[in-house]
């Protein structure tokens, strides 16, 4: 597959040592968007989900920029991403790009943490000062010890997204349906990964949780403040595996709880320098 060729279309979740096939937990316990068994039900599904409804470090927030306090020892978001083999899979809740074996990685506050999987939120979960937007992609990454970072970027409807997945791999799950054995990873090849380094001139970090089950917290979220752009039919695409009730898969917003928003602005700090 080449690279070049690539016109967008993949997503995931599976947080590694939460890796499931199903969405639900190990004792199957199923959870969803909508209804009994929709975010406001999660805590309550399943001892494991007790977080979801107890915790005080949720995510996602809306992201108040007049309010983000402006921390000078942050640093760039140093991410190491080039070309890497992937592969793709429909977890229920979403459609995940899984990465295997890869050198993809991120710093953050001092520490290396390795890229393991893309996945889209739609619409975004996380708002910028009440603004939602069209689609969220979360990239996931742990260290060894089972730490866990997410790089945020929020993307509103407009001209196409050059990194956007090849739509053929997302037709072949589409067209398996339910005689597709969920979970099953199917192939990508490589997967050029350098369109995802830009825009981190200016970045927003607080501490959260995963937003789906378990809802595990003490998750840094770094959310980009430049907003990508991708087409209505990327959008489409990304969510057409998707059973009909998980194509709007967005977690509702979670009080902040006194928490404090960090700032990251290379301009100002480039400013100070001067």
């Amino acid at each position: 597959m080449e690279t070049t060729k690539k016109s967008v279309s993949c997503v995931a979740l599976l947080y590694a040592c939460f890796l499931a096939n199903h969405a639900c937990d190990h004792d199957g316990v199923r959870f969803g968007y909508s209804g009994s068994t929709g975010p406001n039900h999660w805590g309550s599904l399943s001892p494991n989900f007790t977080l979801c409804s107890k915790g005080i470090l949720q995510s996602p927030i809306d992201i108040v920029r007049d309010e983000a306090v402006c921390n000078p020892q942050f640093d760039p978001l140093e991410r190491d991403y080039t070309a890497t083999n992937a592969t793709i899979v429909d977890n229920v809740f979403n459609i995940a790009l899984r990465y295997n074996d890869t050198t993809e990685t991120v710093k953050v506050g001092g520490m290396k943490y390795k890229l393991k999987q893309l996945h889209w939120h739609s619409p975004s979960e996380h708002t910028i000062s009440g603004q939602r937007f069209a689609m969220e992609l979360h990239m996931v990454h742990l260290t060894e010890e089972g730490n866990i970072t997410v790089v945020a970027i929020l993307y509103r409807y407009g001209k196409p997204d050059p990194f956007l997945f090849q739509k053929d791999q997302l037709a072949v799950l589409y067209r398996e349906g339910c005689t597709a054995e969920k979970g099953d990873p199917l192939p990508v090849g490589m997967v050029d990964m350098t369109e995802l380094k830009q825009g981190a001139n200016r970045y927003y970090r607080y501490v959260g949780s995963l937003t789906a089950p378990p809802c595990t917290e003490n998750v840094i979220w770094n959310i980009l403040d430049e907003v990508r752009e991708m087409t209505r039919e990327q959008a489409a695409d990304l969510m057409a595996p998707l059973e009909g009730s998980y194509r709007h898969n967005a977690r509702p917003l979670q009080a902040l709880n006194g928490r404090t928003v960090q700032l990251y602005d290379r301009s100002l700090k480039i400013r100070k320098m001067m």
